[in-house]
């Protein structure tokens, strides 16, 4: 039970607020679409409840992906947060589709009505308020490693843009999914306001359309990123980043083979370094332990270093991003 509590607290924070925020605001809108019938707000109920599934799981894989390595499991759990995220988008998936099917439904049949217009907009516009606190959250954790003058005041939002590719997975999930979901409460709002006002009284119909083809955007980007991540990606940039800094001890001639590997949140290394065949095996334990230092200290989430060694065969094989041998 320990070990149970010690690796919760591990897990992402960003992904825990989503979970509880997005369970709170189902609840909320369910009440307003029992008492209004509106279907823009059946679209958002189903949107928020499928946000907190998705992201109670990613918070449950995220913490149990850190569980140390087993006899059974020598590798580590890194990639459980991929295989959980992965099972989690069928959920999205579903709930996407049935959200389109209501929206076409009432596209067809639309019935004016201003009973429970308030309430809508009161829900949705507590949504977004509440959805665009946990985008706020995430948008801190993607840029925390960024120099403070990047994120100096609202400069964090365009930077958290700019950076989400390197964002943990976990991160990363809550970020697009609360990107839809501040996107779809607007959308919805402004959905219902037509549909009340206007002789448009199919718009939340075509609201309940947009928001389930945003949510399979955003399961199909999920989807790929996470498949890469189970099946063991390697990470060309960190590859470079690497490779640089081993090339700067000046006893490695040559980098033979890097391979970075994307392990959930952190990094596995490998490395096969060409040096003197002269070299000595205490000679050759010290630049072991100095470049494994180095790549831990100046990359973060690496968590193990193997690297071999070779003799020199004077052919130059590592490129470097600037084209040079």
């Amino acid at each position: 039970m320990k070990e149970f509590i010690r690796l919760l607290k591990m897990g992402n924070k960003s992904a825990l607020w989503a979970a509880i925020v997005n369970l709170v605001v189902g609840l909320i809108k369910t009440a307003a679409y029992l008492l209004s019938g509106n279907v823009a707000m059946f679209a958002e109920m189903m949107h928020s409840f499928g946000d907190a599934a998705n992201q109670f799981f990613v918070f449950i894989g995220s913490a149990f992906s850190k569980k140390a390595p087993t006899e059974r499991f020598p590798g580590g759990f890194g990639r459980l947060v991929n295989l959980v995220l992965l099972g989690a988008v069928l959920i999205v998936g579903v709930l996407a589709y049935e959200t389109i099917v209501e929206g076409l439904h009432h596209i067809s049949d639309a019935v004016h009505s201003e009973e429970g217009f308030w309430l809508n907009v009161g829900v949705l516009g507590a949504a977004a308020l509440l959805e665009g606190f946990v985008l706020y959250k995430a948008m801190r954790e993607i840029t925390e490693h960024l120099p403070e003058e990047k994120t100096r005041g609202l400069k964090f939002i365009p930077e958290s843009y700019k950076n989400v590719k390197d964002a943990k997975p976990a991160t990363k999930l809550v970020f697009l999914e609360d990107n839809v979901a501040v996107g779809g409460a607007l959308l919805a709002l402004i959905a219902i306001v037509l549909a009340t006002y206007t002789p448009f009284h199919s718009a939340t119909g075509y609201a309940s359309v947009i928001i389930g083809i945003m949510l399979i955007l955003v399961v199909g980007r999920v989807f790929l990123d996470n498949a890469a991540g189970a099946l063991g990606a390697a990470d060309v940039k960190m590859q470079a980043r690497i490779g640089a800094k081993v090339l700067q001890h000046p006893k490695v001639n040559d980098i033979q083979d890097l391979d970075v590997i994307k392990e959930g949140d952190h990094f596995h290394v490998e490395l096969k370094l060409e040096v003197d065949p002269q070299m000595t095996i205490a000679e050759a334990d010290d630049i072991r332990d100095y470049i494994e230092k180095r790549i831990k200290e100046g990359v973060r989430g690496v968590t193990d270093v193997i690297i071999e060694f070779d003799e020199d065969d004077q052919v130059p094989t590592w490129i470097q991003p600037n084209g040079k041998a």
